[in-house]
């Protein structure tokens, strides 16, 4: 069985996109996005540096556009299961049928928008937290006055709060925790600080119509399986404000079954969360149009019925 999964905000890197680009149609696909949505997504997934995709407003439609594009370059690909880890979940609302491309890039240019808004009100940021025990980890954060904004399994945590929280935590580590490494975000996402984007997204979301997953969509709030398009809809305005469990999507893809997983471009994150989390779950991450062979061939054995495999 295969989860087809997309990242989220901070994996984005300058020029990205360049390679996915000289696909055919895929310039004109991005053109026909970036006029729907009013963003030059061309020109920030080719020409533009760190610092300016590293805004919230434009690096979370950079990101699902991305998603989006290297997904249709796969072809046929029909997932048992798809996923995103924060932002990544809008792009998997699309993989699954919830919401049509454009519908899908509108709510990300929105949310982007209202997120940025809302960083703005306080200095915030967030740390990656390599190794330790969550046992522990959690209530030293909480003791900070930090959240847990994502709990991402493999041994990683990701925290959230104030510039002066997290100046705070890096010189007290939680017992265990070998290091603790500052993202190149512009807030404190999935926390309190996100308020404000919540209700600008909850606005944008009642002007769309969504269809029920036609696919097993996983969400990150719970880790559960979502059946409906209007509860998919739900989670993804409240999520803005609400701690990522990508830790209990793995257990959930365990449940499943899952034995491949693709993660779309710009891929790498999940991939490598799901190798330490997943043994024996075989990964393909899709940076440049390089990775399509791999993933198709991922595609092709997890599509083969067991009997045939076997000979049978």
């Amino acid at each position: 069985m295969l989860v087809l999964v997309a990242p989220g905000q901070g994996a984005q890197t300058p020029g990205f996109l360049n390679p996915w680009l000289e696909l055919p149609g895929a310039a004109d696909r991005l053109a026909a996005w970036s006029d729907a949505i009013g963003l030059d997504l061309a020109h920030y997934g080719t020409q533009a540096d760190a610092d300016d995709i590293r805004d919230t407003a434009v690096a979370q439609p950079l990101l699902v556009a991305a998603g989006l594009l290297s997904a249709t370059a796969l072809g046929d690909v029909s997932p048992g299961a798809v996923a995103g880890h924060s932002v990544g979940e809008i792009t998997a609302a699309a993989f699954a049928g919830v919401l049509d491309d454009t519908a899908a890039l509108t709510l990300v240019r929105t949310r982007g928008l209202a997120m940025a808004e809302a960083a703005a009100i306080t200095e915030t940021g967030m740390s990656a937290l390599l190794g330790g025990d969550p046992a522990t980890t959690v209530p030293h954060l909480e003791k900070l006055g930090l959240t847990p904004a994502n709990m991402n399994g493999a041994g990683q945590i990701v925290a959230a709060g104030t510039l002066e929280q997290l100046a705070a935590l890096a010189e007290d580590k939680p017992e265990g925790v070998r290091k603790v490494v500052a993202l190149k975000v512009a807030g404190a996402f999935h926390t309190h600080h996100m308020g404000p984007a919540v209700d600008a997204l909850a606005k944008a979301a009642e002007a769309l119509a969504p269809a029920d997953p036609t696919v097993t969509y996983v969400s990150n709030k719970d880790g559960k399986a979502v059946a409906t398009g209007a509860e998919v809809l739900e989670r993804l305005v409240g999520q803005v404000a609400n701690p990522v469990r990508w830790d209990l999507c793995m257990e959930t893809f365990k449940e499943l079954g899952v034995t491949g997983l693709i993660e779309v471009c710009p891929g790498g994150t999940l991939t490598g969360l799901a190798k330490r989390a997943l043994p024996g779950v075989r990964t393909v991450a899709l940076k440049t149009p390089d990775d399509l062979d791999a993933a198709r061939e991922l595609i092709a054995e997890t599509s083969t019925p067991a009997a045939d495999a076997a000979g049978a």
